[in-house]
């Protein structure tokens, strides 16, 4: 069977994906060389809030001010409180960013943590002004994955009768593979939902109408 997928929308939907269910530490926002805290330092640079202001929520505005001016307030005293008190900025500018994604706050990751390469090239893609490495990253990625969860479900289809186990072993193989397949499908559809939202919908469990 040839698989035939449209790259955009490939793209789309493996994004989609990593936002929802990627762990904590292929994220950036929260490491010290990340777009957040270079925006908070800019801000602290410049005694200019507005820098940092993009990165929260409108609600979570009026705490981020409070910090800021904390902040400012107390860090020309001496280089130790200046190192605190950016410190301070740094961890609520990033804790509000993270509330305004839905996800928590688990601390700042220090610079130079590893990114999933996704995520990386997401950087990348806009410094450079072109998507295309990315598109055929992810492309790859889940033609991969499509291909691998078929070729067994298929393999292990074709001895489903030999016994209860073999069976069963198919039937795990099957529902791997039209999750994935239906997750995929269902992220496409949602891809356009801005970063940190589900889906208003939960998928329709698989044989049910």
């Amino acid at each position: 069977m040839k698989i035939t997928l449209n790259p955009l929308g490939v793209a789309a939907a493996v994004f989609a994906l990593a936002v929802g269910y990627a762990p904590p530490a292929s994220a950036h926002c929260d490491t010290l060389d990340g777009p957040v805290v270079a925006a908070a330092r800019v801000a602290l640079e410049k005694s200019d809030i507005a820098p940092a202001l993009k990165w929260i929520k409108k609600d979570h505005e009026a705490e981020l001010r409070a910090a800021f001016q904390q902040a400012l307030a107390v860090r020309g005293t001496s280089p130790q409180a200046r190192d605190l008190a950016d410190r301070y900025f740094f961890e609520t500018l990033v804790r509000l960013h993270r509330a305004g994604e839905g996800e928590p706050y688990t601390g700042l990751k220090p610079a130079g943590a590893e990114l999933a390469p996704a995520v990386e090239g997401a950087d990348k893609a806009l410094e450079g002004g072109s998507i295309d490495a990315v598109i055929n990253l992810v492309t790859a990625d889940l033609a991969a994955g499509i291909r691998e969860r078929f070729n067994k479900t298929a393999q292990a289809r074709k001895h489903a009768d030999a016994s209860v186990e073999a069976g069963r072993e198919f039937v795990e193989a099957y529902v791997d593979y039209v999750h994935y397949v239906e997750n995929v499908h269902l992220a496409a559809g949602a891809s356009h939902a801005p970063h940190g939202e589900a889906a208003t919908a939960p998928p329709a469990a698989h044989g049910k109408k």
